[in-house]
């Protein structure tokens, strides 16, 4: 169900984003989208759990994927819309704090406020919809006069989500780094509950715990880092340095889950683990933002880049489960994670108009 979830995630960015390039409404190009992706989020949430059947729900969460992604992708293009380039690093970390935020705030909501499954669901699909709409008053966007939308054509605007290498070739590296880096992270907590049962030896109860306490030190060490990354590297002028340094540490925290057996050791690691990825977040949106192709198709070109956010979620269970269970187990499973990291960093060198 979550693998075709991802779907809605992999169509529904590019393709918003792309339709809001070219929305000439009188309430500006992004606004319609993000407001539209919450409402119809917000009510698809709110059907969610009268779902009974397998099919129905996968159908569901497919459309609410969507409705997020459409929402997500218009809100991203305000950063290259709106602010500049000596900024982006700051304001693309308080983006990747408050991602990290949401999730650790929404766990605690179901888990500690409102405890019903239904109820928790119906809370979430309010905050949904109302935390999107002071945005819709501050937010300055622009509009786009019609006479400035290339014409339409279905063959010109179905090319246009694949974006040439060759032509483009710092856009292409910058992809790729990206897709390796949440690739590294996707196999890092994925098996998580797992390991900790598996390889350090907790009961299914105690490691429930456990992960609960990794996942929250992995979110604070993120928090910390998103936004004060961001800034170091807007001081600096500098993107590509920081984006290696940041991912070295997340390959440093996954070697380090490689090779203990302690708990103690695997707590320094979720937080060394989320000080990386924070910074890496921070620097690395920043850094995409000034390798897209074309200013008029920013929305489109954004989500094309988050389809290498969303593919490693389907393809890193299909590469760590063999390797948990054939080929070395979470020791070789964390070296790889940590190998697929570096190769992150490395993709990133090349990348030419962005120093």
């Amino acid at each position: 169900m979550l693998g075709i979830g991802v779907i809605g995630s992999v169509i529904g960015n590019p393709l918003a984003g792309a339709l809001s390039d070219r929305t000439t409404s009188r309430f500006g190009r992004r606004r319609p989208w993000m407001l539209g992706g919450a409402i119809l989020g917000m009510v698809a949430l709110f059907i969610l759990p009268s779902m009974n059947t397998i099919i129905g729900l996968t159908i569901l969460w497919l459309f609410i994927q969507f409705s997020v992604n459409a929402s997500y992708a218009a809100l991203t293009a305000t950063i290259p819309d709106q602010v500049p380039v000596e900024q982006r690093g700051v304001a693309s970390g308080w983006v990747g704090l408050a991602q990290t935020l949401g999730i650790v705030l929404g766990v605690a909501l179901v888990s500690f406020v409102v405890l019903g499954l239904t109820s928790g669901t119906y809370l979430i699909a309010i905050l949904f919809f109302l935390l999107v709409i002071p945005f819709m008053f501050i937010l300055k966007d622009p509009k786009l006069d019609p006479a400035d939308r290339p014409p339409f054509h279905l063959g010109t605007f179905v090319k246009g989500f694949w974006i040439s290498p060759k032509q483009y070739p710092d856009f292409a590296w910058a992809w790729l780094a990206r897709f390796l880096v949440a690739l590294a992270i996707s196999m890092s907590t994925l098996y998580l509950l797992f390991y900790l049962q598996d390889h350090l030896g907790f009961s299914s109860d105690e490691a429930g715990q456990k992960q609960t306490i990794l996942i929250a030190l992995y979110a604070f060490g993120t928090m910390l880092t998103a936004v004060v990354g961001g800034a170091i590297s807007d001081r600096s002028g500098k993107r590509k340095k920081f984006v290696v340094t940041s991912t070295i540490i997340v390959a440093f925290a996954a070697l380090l889950l490689a090779f203990t057996k302690e708990f103690n050791v695997a707590v320094v690691a979720a937080v060394i683990l989320g000080l990386g990825y924070g910074w890496y977040l921070a620097v690395d949106q920043a850094l995409i933002t000034q390798v897209l192709p074309a200013a008029v198709d920013r929305a489109r070109d954004l989500g094309v880049i988050n389809i290498a956010n969303s593919l490693p979620q389907v393809l890193a269970p299909v590469i760590a489960a063999p390797i948990v269970t054939t080929l070395g187990g979470y020791p070789v499973l964390y070296v790889v994670t940590a190998i697929v990291g570096l190769a992150g960093a490395v993709a990133v060198l090349p990348i030419k108009s962005v120093p």
